[in-house]
Formats: C-alpha cells, structure tokens, sequence
C-alpha cells in the first residue's frame, strides 16, 4: 500500500499528468463537435440524398485520443523516473524491483479505467442525443445492442495505458516507446492493409484496433482490420499487448542497472 500510495503522488503531482488526462476527456467535445458537424450537414442536404447519408459511431472516432493520451501516461510514468534520475531512489527504497512495476501499473491501469469509459460512454450518449434518428438511425438502436463494444472499446483505453509502461520500461525512451504506440495506431494498419491477400487480412485482425470489435464480432469489412479471430483468441491477444510487455520490462528491470 506504500509504494501504491507514492506511486499515486508522483503522478499527481506532475502536471504533464493533469494535462494527458484533461486531453483525454476532452474527446467528449470532439465528438460532440462531430456530431454537431455531422447534423449540420444532413440537415442541409437534399432530401433524396439523406436516405443514402452513413455516419460512423462516433465512440469508435475519438477513443483513438485517450488511447494515445493515457498510453503516453504510461510511457511518462517511469521514462520521466529515468529521464531525473529519481529512479534510482524509487529502487533503493523498493529493491525487489517488481513490486514498482506492478504499482505503476496498477495506478496507470485504474486512471485508465476511469478515463476510458468516461470519453466513450459520454461520447456515445452526447452522441445520440445530437444525431437523434439521423443517419437511417445509427444511434436509435437499443443501447444494450450496443453496450459490448463501448466496454470493450473503453477496455482498450486500459491496454494502451499498459502497453505505454511496459514499452517504455523496456526503451528507457519516451520518444521510442510513444512512436510505437503512434505506429499502432496509424502507420501497422496502413502497411497491413496494403499487403496482398492472405497476410493483410491475416495480419489485419491481430492488429490492436481490431480486436475490440472482433470481441464482439462486429462487421469489419470496410474497414483496414482483418476479421479472423474468434472472440476468445481475441480477448488473449488484446490482454497480451497489456501483459507481455508489462512482464518483459519487468524482467529487464530486475536485471539492468537503474
């Protein structure tokens, strides 16, 4: 409860922390700017052409921001350690090591729990009152049709938060660890997608953005991503971009000097 408890200050009391988690909330607005933009231009349109206009679950748009914004939390939590040099204080006040892992992720991982279902629950309700039965209805569905993928997609928030601290306890490098999370996010899918069939769609569905909607088998078909996992191979995939490199640095921890 000690190291869990000054854990917790050193990340409150750092203000790039309130700046990450501000940023992440703040992509309620997004999608309310979104959905607002989106209404403006249907309402606008000819009435012949509504019928065929499509609207994306705007959820599924602006969660891509606090997946960055709290896997960054995750790479500051212990790069800036390393950057100062307080590391070495931290392992001589805990020299098992481990337990200062298992601590940052535990209060990395929570901050993620609570931010995660916050953008995407508030994203979709704000959402649904904007758009209404706009858009042949996207948002008029039952909202527990829809609840597995927001936890799921909330979820997801979590692993990226994870996936930052284990990265970064594996580089000792903020600017390394977040251009992998960048890479996940942007550049693996567009590479995947591009390759010849098998292997894009083979690849595309172990891909990180992929496995949310995989869990709860939502179509896939226009999108980058593959759709070849089964829910359950796809659940262990998306819990080992959260464990494997939280191990991984935890094993490099225990054997590197700080």
């Amino acid at each position: 409860m000690n190291i869990l408890a000054s854990e917790w200050l050193k990340i409150r009391s750092v203000r790039s922390s309130h700046l990450v988690v501000g940023l992440s909330l703040a992509a309620i607005l997004l999608g309310m700017a979104l959905a607002w933009t989106a209404v403006g231009m249907y309402d606008r349109a000819a009435p012949d052409v509504r019928p065929r206009a499509a609207l994306a679950e705007l959820e599924d748009v602006v969660v891509i921001v606090p997946q960055l914004c709290m896997g960054i939390l995750g790479v500051l939590a212990i790069t800036s350690e390393f950057t100062t040099g307080l590391i070495r204080t931290s392992l001589t006040v805990v020299p098992k090591r481990w337990p200062l892992l298992a601590a940052k992720s535990s209060i990395v991982g929570a901050l993620a729990l609570i931010t995660g279902p916050a953008v995407v629950f508030g994203t979709y309700f704000v959402s649904r009152w904007i758009v209404g039965a706009r858009f042949s209805g996207v948002y008029t569905k039952p909202v527990m049709d829809r609840l597995p993928t927001l936890i799921t997609s909330s979820l997801s928030v979590v692993v990226f938060a994870l996936l930052g601290l284990g990265l970064a306890a594996i580089t000792r490098s903020a600017a390394g660890a977040i251009a992998v999370l960048v890479g996940l996010v942007y550049v693996v899918p567009i590479v995947v997608g591009n390759l010849p069939e098998p292997w894009s769609e083979r690849l595309g569905s172990v891909m990180i953005g992929a496995l949310p909607r995989e869990i709860t088998g939502n179509d896939l078909t226009h999108t980058v991503y593959g759709s070849l996992l089964p829910p359950v191979a796809a659940a262990l995939v998306m819990a080992a971009y959260a464990v494997l490199p939280v191990v991984a640095g935890t094993w490099l921890l225990r054997r590197r000097d700080a």
